[in-house]
């Protein structure tokens, strides 16, 4: 089902002047639609990560649906009214916030996200957000402006430029912003005696969002609209049934226990797990990120309270704010590969049948079958290194991590997310493809997905999110998908498995 199906549809938060946002608790609704077509009676969001809940909470409080329109949530959580699952890419201590991007569009758009952050009423209210500021740094200092070419250079010098633009007129926010030249400028501005990098700037007004807590804030916020309904359940393919001779219509999904749920418009916020769903083998791919906590002392978390988020965007390493006397530190990388069979559809068949099998990606977890919650030893051993060299506290050398982990990513070649309805499947929409950086759009993006679907995409984006735009399709196999926007480090294309046979000096990923 697309746009011109329920008729026309105009004026779903407009473009030039969006409708105030449903994340903080002062909004209106959006404006009503004119109506010339039936709306879907009912629609299921699988999925209730960011992009799943937003959408969820913008859809209850758009009064041009009926209050017959039913919206259900279903998340493979198995934990009873627990959403999302608790291994979500979207649960965890902290995520960075930030309008410094190379690319304008998402720049713009997560600026406008940070002004509903930084409201007092809303998803970051209660200290959910917290603006510490953020540094970004590269290993390489030679060159004064972006080259076009790629690279971690390339990506902080262009970012720089967007930051400074969209500050530009306003002389107290561009003093927020400035720049840091060499390794002693990274380390008196990170200010805990380490640092990481020869060339970066620091933003003061990007910060880090406690997740783990938004996300719930979140959930209890559309559960508060009383129009939506949450299933516990694993989605295990689509149902379809035969629209015409080609193109097969979505009427739900069937989950793992057998049983279905049926909707006149299914919509995929699965993120890491989408391509167990439809065939995304040249679009998008998931990749395991390596995180680590370590404990910290009373004295160590008042001697590093406040200090700025730091992210190297030449190796990926990055430490956020500590909070709750946990230090976290992670890298943005290529990632890790886990190899899975799969009965992914390959194309239509109309039947919601599997058409041939293959291999995907597959999320490991601490709730997947074999649980994991373990990463390659050389992981371990560089992010250790990288945190004694930003963070060079006495005891940090030798103190065990509490937990690591893999965050799993939906990479696309290019970092664009994927936002469209499926070009060979009726009634199906796909929102996916955060490619590590969909969070901080959690107050904007359910608004942008709902427009979408009734086409009104936003302009900017209107090429980027295509499900099948120039380029989208370059990557030659699931394992070619490479995230190549110049804000990752390390080595693509690294099997998880066969990482975590080798010892800490018999890898290609370390530092």
């Amino acid at each position: 089902m697309r746009p011109q199906e329920f008729g026309q549809l105009v004026n779903i938060w407009p473009n030039a002047a969006p409708s105030p946002s449903p994340f903080s608790t002062n909004a209106k609704p959006p404006s009503p639609l004119d109506e010339n077509g039936p709306l879907p009676s009912s629609i299921l969001i699988v999925g209730a990560g960011v992009f799943g809940l937003s959408t969820a909470l913008s859809l209850a409080r758009n009064q041009s649906l009926p209050r017959s329109t039913t919206i259900t949530v279903l998340d493979r959580s198995p934990q009873p009214g627990v959403f999302p699952s608790r291994d979500a890419s979207s649960i965890d201590t902290s995520r960075i916030i930030r309008a410094d991007y190379a690319d304008p569009a998402y720049a713009a758009l997560a600026a406008e996200a940070q002004e509903i952050w930084r409201q007092p009423d809303g998803c970051g209210a209660d200290g959910r957000y917290n603006e510490c500021g953020l540094i970004i740094t590269t290993d390489d200092a030679t060159r004064k402006t972006s080259s076009g070419a790629g690279g971690g250079i390339d990506y902080a010098r262009t970012s720089w430029e967007n930051v400074r633009a969209l500050a530009a007129g306003d002389p107290a926010l561009s003093a927020k912003i400035q720049e840091l030249p060499s390794p002693a400028a990274i380390r008196a501005a990170y200010g805990t005696g380490g640092g990481n990098g020869a060339w970066g700037y620091i933003n003061r007004r990007s910060g880090w969002a406690d997740a783990e807590r938004c996300m719930d804030w979140l959930h209890a916020q559309v559960r508060a609209t009383g129009r939506v309904s949450f299933i516990n359940g694993t989605a295990a393919s689509l149902v379809c049934s035969t629209y015409n001779k080609r193109t097969p219509q979505v009427r739900g999904v069937k989950l793992a226990d057998g049983a279905e749920l049926q909707a006149d418009l299914t919509v995929l916020a699965t993120g890491a797990w989408t391509p167990s769903l439809i065939d995304l083998s040249r679009r998008a791919v998931a990749t395991g990120q390596v995180v680590a906590y370590v404990d910290l002392t009373d004295d160590e978390q008042r001697a590093l309270e406040g200090i700025p988020t730091l992210l190297n965007l030449s190796t990926g390493y990055f430490i956020i704010t500590p909070a709750n006397k946990t230090l976290k530190v992670a890298r943005h990388s290529y990632g890790y590969l886990n190899p899975t069979p799969t009965t992914t559809t390959t194309s239509p068949t109309g039947t919601g049948g599997p058409a041939s099998g293959g291999i995907i990606s597959a999320p490991a977890t601490h709730l997947t079958s074999p649980p994991t919650r373990s990463i390659p030893p050389s992981d371990e051993a560089a992010l250790r290194d990288a945190m004694c060299e930003m963070v060079p506290l006495p005891g940090l050398r030798t103190r065990p991590f509490r937990e690591t982990k893999l965050c799993w990513y939906t990479d696309t070649v290019d970092g664009d997310f994927i936002i469209d309805y499926h070009p060979d499947y009726r009634s199906l929409f796909v929102a996916t493809g955060g490619s590590g950086h969909g969070f901080k759009f959690l107050p904007v993006i359910g608004d942008r997905i709902a427009a979408t679907m009734f086409g009104n995409c936003p302009e900017a984006f209107r090429g980027k999110w295509s499900f099948r735009k120039d380029g989208r399709e370059r990557a030659e196999a699931w394992d070619k998908v490479v995230t190549a926007d110049g804000s990752r480090g390390g080595v693509p294309g690294l099997i998880l498995s066969e990482e975590m046979k080798k010892d800490s000096g018999k890898t290609t990923s370390r530092l």
